[in-house]
């Protein structure tokens, strides 16, 4: 086993393995991100480890019939495969269980016969399985996402862990000096390129090369792109294709049907998105009018953009020159393409609750002709948060100060690769102050 890199989720699987009401666990998330490599690692803190992969072992499916005595199921998986499997010692690890419903199914009884058992499942295409057991286990099991390494983790796997500290312990907005400020900022140019993903980030530590990590990412998309003849929906893996490339050309932008193949018809089209986000390689960010919380109760289904699951993936798929990263003055940095934008979507997401599916929200003005529009909105304290993508300059803003005056707020956030700090702007209609915080892209895990 090679090296493990320390994961957001780590804790929170020791958290569930510590309590005292320890529900049967899914993990959940795209296939690679490594979800199978964090339960291993955590298996490492029990006595016994037990993993059993459906899909490698089809044999087992047997032992998950519909009238299931899950104690005698453990029995006989112990001795198929000589592990003790004991309640407090051992941690049953049950992979690619989307290919064996009745394992799927199985997982409410080990809460309601079996509790005292930390048992913990995952599956490469699991959202589909699930997708067709609507009420399946509601209160019996605990649900965990995981995604591709944050910028954090990025840091991390580089034993960067003070320059990580020191990011992390700035308060009051007051700025990093320059040299730690530059630092990061060389650090995030990198991880535009080599983007979040376990293998990825491994070779990268390994060989410092963009061309090596670049090389993992089509390995990558060509494993995604064989898993679309396994989606079991009548949409043709090449049309999963086109709209997979569709939304990173239109990354950071309303996502336009015709722009993914014009002759298609729409309807296909948004099956495929919705097979798409099923599998984890898009997630929405909907449209909402955000006059209250929570944000989802005003979205609009019929206007989203897409965040792509990987910046570097993403940049490889578009083929992206590694120059037009490292070598881009900050301001042409931030607003080339929409990668800056993208970042910081996956990058808000992935500081979310593990324990909660991220829900993404945006708003755009919808009167005629006008393109008034804020990048993110996210809830802080119980009240709307705007979070806005910029260059270094203050710029206009015209759309962040019109939302606010709209909605009576006072606070907002602007991200670029600015400095950490803060300004108040005086709203020259009504005369009100609204506050917003200076968060360097690189620090959003602070926000």
């Amino acid at each position: 086993m090679g090296r493990y890199y320390k994961r957001h989720v780590d804790e929170a699987l020791l958290e569930w393995k510590n309590s005292r009401e320890h529900k049967p666990l899914l993990i959940r998330g795209a296939r690679q991100v490594g979800k199978s490599t964090a339960i291993r690692h955590l298996g490492q803190s029990f006595e016994y480890f037990v993993e059993v992969n459906l899909e490698k072992q089809p044999d087992l499916c047997q032992l998950f019939p519909d009238n299931i005595d899950v104690r005698k199921t453990c029995e006989k998986l112990s001795g198929t495969l000589s592990v003790p499997i004991e309640p407090g010692r051992t941690l049953l690890f049950i992979d690619e269980i989307q290919v064996c419903r009745g394992a799927i199914m199985a997982l409410r009884y080990f809460w309601e016969d079996y509790p005292e058992l930390h048992i913990i499942a995952a599956g490469s295409l699991l959202e589909f399985a699930l997708d067709e057991i609507p009420s399946f286990g509601v209160g019996r099991i605990r649900s965990l996402y995981m995604y591709p390494f944050s910028f954090d983790e990025f840091l991390m796997a580089q034993q960067l862990d003070k320059m990580l500290e020191y990011k992390k312990s700035v308060v009051d907005s007051e700025p990093l000096p320059d040299m730690a400020h530059k630092e990061l900022v060389d650090q995030l140019r990198s991880f535009y390129l080599v983007g979040g993903m376990p293998a990825a980030v491994a070779k990268w530590v390994e060989t410092r090369s963009y061309i090596e990590t670049a090389r993992i990412h089509n390995d990558i998309l060509d494993t995604y792109h064989d898993d679309f003849a396994k989606y079991k929906k009548r949409v043709s893996p090449l049309l999963l294709k086109q709209v997979l490339r569709s939304v990173a050309l239109q990354a950071g932008r309303k996502f336009v049907y015709s722009m993914a193949d014009k002759d298609q018809r729409i309807t296909k089209i948004k099956e495929a998105l919705n097979l798409l986000t099923l599998a984890g390689l898009i997630t929405p960010v909907k449209h909402t009018d955000a006059s209250g919380v929570p944000l989802g109760a005003e979205e609009d289904d019929n206007y989203a953009k897409y965040l792509f699951f990987d910046l570097g993936v993403m940049q490889t798929l578009l083929d992206i020159p590694s120059a037009d990263i490292l070598l881009a003055s900050e301001v042409d940095f931030v607003n080339k393409g929409a990668a800056s934008e993208m970042f910081a979507g996956l990058e808000m997401m992935k500081y979310s609750s593990c324990f909660q599916k991220a829900e993404m929200h945006y708003w755009q003005n919808m009167t005629r002709n006008s393109n008034a529009e804020v990048d993110y909105l996210r809830v802080r304290n119980g009240v709307v948060l705007p979070v806005e993508v910029k260059a270094n300059t203050h710029g206009s803003m015209q759309s962040l100060w019109l939302f606010m005056r709209r909605r009576r707020l006072g606070a907002a956030v602007r991200t670029s690769l600015e400095n950490f700090g803060s300004f108040d702007y005086t709203d020259p209609e009504n005369g009100e102050i609204r506050h917003v915080e200076v968060i360097p892209l690189y620090a959003l895990s602070n926000m």
